[in-house]
């Protein structure tokens, strides 16, 4: 900088004057060609250059980081450079990092490049952020040393040398001053954990800034949930000994926890008042709750709600939050927004996806009136998809004033997942694998094969499901399944092979509607050694049925529920059947949350069949529990048996009861676990009064968890048998290991 400002003075004093430059010689260059040069500095041939002009073009040479030194002068029209270029970078030698993944990072971050000029001033920042990206890592006192070893053709290797040090490990966490929560609570909450022998693999253990900063927000926002508005995380204190380990402080003043005192809405005189009257309901049931942002929100998603099922255009919604004392009045005030429409969407990011895939996702169109509401839900549709890990959207002013222009960035993941599974009980074990590609073709398309065995049955399935069939907003699926039985100690082999297509739709808000149709053809064949009844059973049959079905899903999420239902209920009726039937499923869970950190769920499953015209229902027909309902029992091993034959039965219901075990383990630990209390049973045949059946409620207990693993989630099941029929078959133990790809 010395070098130009002494060039730059120089050329004010000296060259005060203009002249024509009909000529421009060039020494010192060896890599910069003359054009270039020309070109970056912006020199013409035959023009007048008065001194501010080439003091202009000394700036823009320099600016190229091109050079180390450049003399101007001029002799008779002549224009003279002469420059003293930078030397090149040949290599770039990172010694002291053993990991090549972490020496690729600092190569990737630093300024200094491989065959870049180097440049001293540069590398000073490179050496400082090497020492930050070590102190984010709880390396607080690396020490970073160069070198430069100089060769031929003005190039040069650069070496970087580290001593990264120790970590500083987090020995204790501590929080001071008006903190109204318990400390364990709290350190549940934050990024940044207390150094403990079990927790070799996580990094959150050591000092790390960007943690600190983090953990800042978060209690802030937890403490905001549970009604402390006015709350401030005053400062953090890293406490660092001798032996290179730290005490972290943070000093929090929870402040006052308010309640809601009253929830009103300010209705625009435009605007149908009456509209919005239903809403008094939920917030009676709001009033007197500590205040919560995330309360405030459901709130104001009603109203979105309202304004959606009426669809009104153009309304928009503010809310103002009035202190008295220790409670707040909150005033929701709905009024008409400005009148905008879609001038264009552009979609960005998809790479592999069509897309009409993510068009059809959208509630919004190009020449639609512009609805913030409809976007977020858009965007909320596509993060559904399994497709993207990311979706990001951004809004830009239009070509005219009440217009808009959208962008939608995708970041497309892995779709495909592939798991494996098995069951350890008292008599055997089984094995399942699964396989799915949630973007086939780049469509949007489900495809998904499953395969599972045991010592005398395999059971294995197809399916493809286009969720937007045809940009209709319907799904429609199709799907092929096979379930083979051999048992020559009982005398008989049975195969079952069943072929459907499905199509459901979303008939009103929360409310789904499917209806499908499916062939199945069941084959039976028998030795002189089976039982009667399965004698009875000997034989080819296929049908055609038709299932319809309703579902309804209040639930505030689809996935790890605290809050709301899922009511589902499907009917399937005969079409063509040698043995016509008549089948009825439903199925109801509730989730609710006690306190702050325990939820709670309330399941209930009930499946029956029933054979109609006198017949009896087929072996392959009948009805078991699957394994999420009565857990601790082999799945099909329960219920009405047929000497050493499990035949199913006409009935099944469970019910079950689980709740998480909060604060067991950090939320940031990625696992969740929790207990379990099943009851159930499977009964009834109308066939053979010899069949050993046994009328008592078999139930359940024990502990369930599911971990996010770096390999993939991981989730296993212990459980123990309560009470049991003495024919049943229990398992005790399963587990569940899937990733991606």
């Amino acid at each position: 900088m010395k070098k130009y400002i002494i060039a730059f003075l120089f050329f004010i004093i000296t060259h005060s004057y203009s002249e024509i430059i009909n000529k421009v010689e060039i020494v010192g260059n060896d890599r910069v060609s003359k054009e270039t040069i020309m070109v970056y500095g912006d020199i013409s041939l035959n023009s007048d250059y008065k001194s501010e002009d080439l003091n202009e073009i000394l700036k823009k040479l320099y600016e190229t980081n091109f050079f180390n030194d450049i003399k101007l002068s001029i002799n008779n029209g002549i224009l003279e450079i002469a420059v003293k270029e930078y030397p090149i970078i040949n290599s770039i030698v990172v010694e002291g990092e053993p990991k090549d993944e972490r020496v690729e990072q600092l190569l990737e971050t630093i300024v200094s490049k491989k065959n870049s000029p180097f440049i001293k001033s540069i590398l000073s920042e490179d050496i400082e952020t090497i020492k930050k990206i070590y102190l984010s890592l709880g390396f607080n006192f690396t020490k970073v040393d160069s070198r430069i070893e100089e060769m031929s053709k003005n190039r040069v290797n650069l070496f970087f040398f580290l001593d990264k040090g120790s970590r500083t490990e987090i020995s204790k966490i501590n929080f001071i001053g008006n903190k109204k929560v318990r400390d364990r609570r709290l350190r549940d909450i934050i990024v940044s954990q207390e150094h403990r022998f079990w927790k070799f693999i996580t990094k959150t253990t050591y000092l790390n800034s960007r943690n600190i900063e983090l953990d800042k927000r978060l209690l802030k926002n937890y403490y905001k949930s549970i009604g402390y508005y006015d709350v401030q995380v005053l400062s953090s204190n890293a406490e660092i000994d001798s032996e290179n380990t730290t005490t972290l402080t943070y000093n929090i003043d929870a402040g006052t926890r308010y309640r809601i005192k009253k929830i009103s809405t300010n209705v625009d005189p435009a605007i149908d008042k009456s509209i919005f009257v239903s809403l008094d309901k939920q917030f009676k049931k709001t009033v007197g709750r500590y205040y919560s942002p995330f309360v405030i929100k459901k709130l104001l998603d009603q109203v979105d709600l309202l304004i959606d099922r009426k669809d009104i255009q153009f309304v928009e919604h503010s809310v103002n939050e009035i202190i008295e004392g220790e409670n707040i009045e909150v005033k929701i005030n709905i009024y008409e927004g400005t009148k905008e429409l879609v001038e264009k969407i552009n979609i960005k990011g998809n790479t592999v996806t069509n897309e009409s895939v993510v068009r059809s996702s959208l509630l919004l169109d190009e020449g639609d009136p512009f609805n913030l509401l409809k976007l977020k839900r858009s965007i909320a549709n596509l993060k559904s998809r399994k497709i993207f890990s990311d979706v990001k959207r951004e809004v830009l002013p239009g070509s005219s004033k009440n217009s808009k222009i959208i962008n939608i960035t995708v970041n497309e993941q892995p779709t495909g997942e592939i798991s494996a599974g098995a069951g350890v009980g008292t008599n055997g074990g089984s094995i399942a694998f699964n396989i799915k590609e949630n973007n086939w073709l780049g469509r949007g398309m489900t495809v998904e094969t499953f395969l599972e065995a045991d010592q005398d049955t395999i059971k294995g399935s197809l399916s493809v499901v286009d969720p937007n069939y045809n940009y209709s907003g319907n799904s429609l699926g199709w799907y092929v399944s096979s379930t083979q039985n051999d048992k020559p100690d009982s005398g008989y082999e049975n195969s079952l092979m069943t072929s459907g297509i499905t199509t459901a739709f979303e008939q009103y808000k929360d409310v789904n509607l499917s209806i499908g149709v499916a062939l199945s053809y069941d084959d039976m064949q028998v030795l002189s050694t089976a039982s009667d009844a399965l004698k009875k059973q000997a034989g080819n049959f296929t049908d055609i049925a038709l299932d319809y079905g309703i579902g309804v899903d209040k639930r505030d999420k689809s996935y790890m529920p605290t809050s709301g239902y899922i009511s589902t209920f499907k009917q399937t009726i005969p079409v063509y059947a040698d043995t016509p039937y008549l089948r009825n499923k439903y199925t109801f869970s509730t989730y609710n949350a006690f306190g702050e950190d325990v939820i709670g769920s309330f399941k209930v499953y009930i499946n029956t069949i029933t054979g109609l015209q006198g017949e009896d229902v087929r072996l392959s027909k009948r009805t078991g529990l699957p394994r999420t309902r009565i857990r601790g029992f082999k799945p099909g091993k329960i219920g009405p048996k047929d000497g050493s034959d499990y035949v199913g039965g006409n009935y099944a219901a469970a019910l079950n009861f689980e709740t998480n075990l909060p604060n067991l383990l950090p939320e940031n630990s990625k696992t969740d676990i929790g207990l379990f209390l099943d009851f159930g049973n499977v009964w009834g045949v109308d066939y053979d009064s010899s069949i050993d059946e046994s009328d008592k409620i078999r139930s359940s207990a024990g502990v369930s968890a599911n971990w996010l693993s770096p390999v993939g989630p991981l989730s296993f099941v212990l459980a123990h048998d309560i009470s049991k029929a003495d024919t049943d078959v229990t398992q005790s133990f399963t587990f569940n290991l899937g990733t991606s790809f």
